[in-house]
């Protein structure tokens, strides 16, 4: 039996922390679209974990975010609501790779934490 420690990973790719304002637009799991602010928590370098979504969404749908003059789409891969007032944490999946979506230089492997304050 495995511990937690010895457990193999299902990521393909490491992540890197990073919390960095966002604009989000996309239909939500009633079809209507909506534009909302959010924020990142972590990266990779196709893909993005997502929290402060007040939407619920439904997983394969396509949701575009915007950072700085950056357009993205991806594909929502996983949905977790948070707590009772709505609050959900997504999964994403970028649809068109790209070399550097985010313009960070997010690395391929290792562990940073990048944090700022732009505008979105």
């Amino acid at each position: 039996m495995l511990s937690a420690k010895e457990k193999p990973s299902r990521r393909s790719q490491d992540r890197t922390r990073a919390v960095l304002p966002v604009r989000i637009r996309g239909k939500n799991a009633s079809g209507v679209l909506f534009e909302a602010l959010a924020h990142t928590l972590d990266l990779t370098p196709t893909g993005a974990r997502l929290g402060a979504i007040h939407h619920e969404l439904t997983a394969l749908d396509t949701l575009v975010v915007l950072f700085r003059k950056r357009r993205i789409e991806f594909k929502v891969m996983w949905t977790r609501l948070l707590d009772k007032h709505g609050e959900y944490q997504v999964g994403l999946q970028m649809i068109a790779q790209e070399s550097d979506p985010w313009g960070l230089s997010v690395p391929h492997s290792g562990s940073r934490f990048i944090t700022t304050a732009a505008a979105v």
